[in-house]
């Protein structure tokens, strides 16, 4: 007859060892969810380094030579957490949500050279998950646009790692900011509605060999400090270089934070478009 003890340990055994497994989970018959994949180059050097840099990596099961979107969340390079969107879901295409490291832990640069980081582990790891690295694009919200750009258009992040802009196929920023942004402005002392144009702008870096990129925004008279303007002067310097394929749209009666739901259709449709070219 078994003892009380040893049949805890019959059932506590099983359940620890469940625990000891690699996050991974079929969350249904398509489709496959990897968590907490570290893309640090080299170890992480603190605690808020290590819980930060990772990817949960979205994958549409039974597909290959698929597209993948790089997401970067909101939350004003403060907070916010690596979620992957549910419209993204069930569209064959992969979606790797990546983490980064936020203020105050960090200042600017770390932003950038996180969301680079993260956008260099996919392109060099996703052919081995059954994706295209020739199909990745990037994309975000509001901080994760302002990162979008950032890694996008100043080549050095990705450059760090041998990678080039080049080999990116599209961003798709979500009301980002194309000025240097408030928080990196908040850093050195600087009002929020000062606006700054330097090397943490995504303007400071227009050329016309960037990546084909959809700006997609909110009603202007419901956004954020003029984020809109930013962005379609982010489109007018873009024309002025000559670049070949730069968008915006303006989403009229949605404000900077309902104006996600409707953007991803047309992120979808940009990707299909690019894809097809």
């Amino acid at each position: 007859m078994a003892t009380p003890g040893s049949l805890a340990r019959r059932i506590l055994l099983p359940l620890m060892l469940l625990f000891m497994l690699p996050t991974a989970a079929c969350v249904s018959a398509e489709e496959q969810v990897i968590e907490g994949i570290s893309y640090l180059p080299a170890e992480p050097t603190d605690e808020h380094q290590r819980e930060r840099c990772r990817i949960n990596l979205y994958l549409p099961e039974q597909e290959q030579g698929f597209a993948t979107v790089v997401w970067f969340h909101g939350g004003g390079l403060k907070g916010g957490e690596p979620t992957i969107p549910q419209q993204l879901r069930g569209k064959g295409i992969a979606v790797a949500s990546a983490g980064y490291r936020l203020h105050p832990h960090v200042q600017a640069p770390v932003y950038i050279q996180d969301a680079a980081a993260a956008v260099a582990w996919v392109v060099r790891n996703i052919e081995s998950k059954g994706g295209d690295p020739g199909k990745v694009f990037v994309a975000g919200h509001s901080a994760g646009g302002y990162l979008t750009m950032m890694v996008g258009m100043d080549p050095q992040w990705l450059q760090a790692h041998q990678i080039s802009t080049s080999q990116l196929a599209g961003l798709i920023p979500f009301s980002g900011h194309t000025i240097t942004h408030f928080t990196i402005r908040a850093e050195r002392g600087i009002p929020e509605k000062t606006p700054i144009v330097d090397e943490f702008a995504p303007l400071f870096h227009v050329r016309p060999d960037i990546p084909p990129i959809l700006l997609i925004t909110g009603d202007r008279k419901l956004e954020l400090l003029a984020r809109y303007e930013e962005n379609a002067y982010l489109l007018g310097m873009l024309n002025e270089v000559k670049h070949p394929d730069a968008q915006l749209n303006e989403l009229e009666g949605f404000n900077h934070g309902q104006m996600a739901e409707p953007a991803f259709p047309l992120l979808l449709r940009f990707m299909q478009r690019v894809i097809r070219k």
